[in-house]
């Protein structure tokens, strides 16, 4: 897996990056099929937006990328909130692909006339 964290108007230190990699190993503990990671740490400067935090990230998995972006007022929370979602997103995906859209025949109930006789 290559993993890629970058700051834009934001310097990455090595705490803020290890947090990343310790809250990303949650979601690589559900699903190993991730080819890459690319996470992106920034802060809108804009008067409008005093100090907003913004944490997005893209993963790429097998057949599918997944993207989440969450903003806070602190890069942590941000970080928290953006790995929560990634997680559901990630795991509904592992149920999609791991669910062939039918029950085994064991749970499947007979109609009433085609019941065996005993």
């Amino acid at each position: 897996m290559n993993l890629q964290i970058s700051g834009h108007h934001l310097e990455v230190t090595p705490s803020l990056k290890e947090y990343v990699v310790n809250k990303l190993e949650r979601v690589l503990r559900h699903f190993d099929q991730v080819i890459s990671v690319e996470v992106i740490l920034s802060v809108d400067k804009s008067k409008e937006k005093a100090g907003r935090q913004n944490a997005s990230v893209t993963v790429n998995l097998k057949g599918k990328e997944i993207f989440v972006e969450k903003c806070d007022e602190n890069m942590y929370a941000a970080i928290d909130k953006l790995i929560d979602m990634l997680d559901r997103k990630v795991v509904q995906y592992k149920d999609k692909v791991q669910d062939h859209g039918r029950e085994a025949i064991k749970h499947h109930q007979l109609p009433p006339e085609a019941e065996p006789l005993q």
